[in-house]
This record gives C-alpha cells, structure tokens and sequence, in this order.
C-alpha cells in the first residue's frame, strides 16, 4: 500500500515507512498550500492512499473514488480511550 500523508502528518512519514509502508508526503510532492481538490487528484493518479485530518479532502475523495482515511478527532478520542481503559482499567 502507497500512502499520500496530507500536510499535518508529515511527521508520520517514518512511523508508516517503519511499519513497512511506502509513503510521501504533501509537502514532497509540491502540493503545501494547494486546493484539496489537488491532493486528492494527486493521490487518485498515483495510486496513493491519502491520510488527512482535513474533511474537505476526505470529502472529495468519497465523491471521486479515491481511498482516504480521515483521521478526525472521535477517532482519536477512541484510540485514546482504548489505552486509557487497556492501562488504567
């Protein structure tokens, strides 16, 4: 699996390369600042799973047929919780 990792989770790049994934980031390919219809795009043409926590782009992508994953806040709420309970029951 290719990852494309939106802009706020090119600090990821290692941890996903770690976990043997091929990934680039936004910012590598030349798309900081540009139109999400843009990354989308990007990912769709090149075969890329795109990460994001930005909606619009994940929205995008549902529309066109593009694999995005949306990390939004309730799932980090829940993965936070799963340690939590694991830890702490």
């Amino acid at each position: 699996m290719k990852i494309l990792l939106d802009e706020m989770f090119a600090g990821l790049k290692e941890h996903f390369e770690a976990l043997g994934y091929s990934v680039v980031t936004a910012q590598e390919v030349g798309l900081k600042s540009v139109k999400d219809r843009e990354i989308v795009e990007y990912a769709k043409t090149h075969g890329l799973l795109l990460i994001t926590q930005d909606a619009k782009p994940a929205e995008i992508a549902e529309l066109t047929g593009v694999k995005c994953i949306l990390v939004s806040n309730a799932m980090l709420a829940k993965v936070v919780n799963e340690k939590i309970q694991q830890y702490f029951p």
